[in-house]
């Protein structure tokens, strides 16, 4: 038995945030041997919101130079952007045409951004998740890397493969049911300035998150404005403190602490001494990706080198499912 695959992918819509790093991408390093990764750059997701066309290349290899970065291994994994690979686009259409409509104006995320966008809200918006289902699908994936947040969006893709492989594969199934790969820690990191709300690279404030490219004046500046509570001695946990657990367990992650350890070190502090210790340690788990960073993106060869490689391998797994789902549909292979 060979290992089993995993997929999953960021947008590029900027920089990544420790909501991005601790939430998802240093989960997937720590377990990446264990794995066949597939992990791309989602760019056809990043324009179902209005985007700024002049940049979406530039933020594109950015994401991947930061998945090297970050310590995503090309031993075990593979890197590429989604859009490099046409059987993306041409899966999702194929899917589209049998996902029922109210299946998809139940999502949660279309309704909170559709809210957003008004009149100008784009048909994308309303599909892209049946698009997620196609990059999982594409490549056989037996587990999918998902924060709470896309657990709908992993039932919705689940839902697909059964409808699919029910009406058109019933007696050889086509397509592989996906399982979430859920981290326990941190698979949440909410905002600096509302322990509420997740941390959004949409949210419009810049001290509402600290991107992993952030100098340390930055870091320094956002910690001392993040928004705190008057009460002293800090504790996990206190649903009237949401601010306080998020901001502990941020410096749990990144100091490498054990929760228990953490708990007994801040249990007595106020605000004043912790905020320095967690901006320590924020600039210390930071500065190696930052310099790791700025050396793969100096040589634009190695970088252009891993993406060419991983469209390759991408594309023999990607185009062996769409040929297969083409035949259960009943297309003619090309002449």
């Amino acid at each position: 038995m060979g290992k089993q695959r995993v997929l999953s992918g960021v947008q590029p819509t900027g920089n990544l945030h420790l909501g991005n790093y601790l939430g998802a991408i240093r989960n997937w390093v720590e377990i990446q041997d264990q794995y066949d990764n597939f992990f791309c750059v989602v760019d056809l997701h990043a324009i179902t919101v209005p985007h700024n066309p002049a940049t979406l290349a530039a933020d594109t290899y950015a994401i991947a130079a930061l998945y090297l970065a970050c310590g995503i291994d090309l031993k075990y994994s593979n890197v590429f952007v989604q859009s490099h690979v046409s059987a993306h686009t041409e899966l999702a259409w194929f899917l589209n045409c049998i996902t029922p409509l109210n299946w998809l104006q139940d999502m949660i995320q279309f309704k909170e951004k559709a809210v957003k966008q008004g009149e100008n809200v784009g048909a994308g918006l309303l599909i892209y998740p049946v698009l997620m289902a196609a990059d999982i699908l594409l490549y056989q994936a037996d587990k999918v890397p998902v924060g709470e947040d896309q657990k709908q969006h992993l039932e919705l893709t689940r839902d697909i493969v059964n409808r699919f492989n029910h009406q058109f594969a019933k007696d050889k199934p086509v397509l592989k049911l996906p399982e979430p790969l859920i981290s326990k820690e941190g698979a949440r990191v909410m905002s600096l300035t509302d322990g509420t709300r997740k941390m959004s690279k949409s949210d419009p404030s810049e001290l509402s998150r600290i991107n992993v490219l952030d100098p340390p004046d930055q870091i320094a500046n956002k910690i001392k404005r993040c928004k705190t509570d008057p009460v002293k001695g800090l504790t996990f946990d206190d649903p009237e403190r949401p601010e306080c657990n998020n901001l502990l367990t941020l410096y749990m992650l990144l100091s490498g602490k054990k929760k228990e350890e953490v708990a007994a070190e801040c249990q007595d502090m106020g605000w004043g001494q912790f905020k320095p210790l967690f901006t320590e340690a924020a600039i210390n788990a930071l500065k190696p990706i930052q310099d790791k960073y700025q050396e793969i993106t100096a040589d634009k060869g190695y970088l252009e080198s891993v993406l060419r490689d991983g469209r390759e391998k991408a594309e023999a797994v990607a185009n062996q499912t769409l040929a297969d789902v083409k035949a259960a549909l009943g297309y003619s292979a090309p002449l």
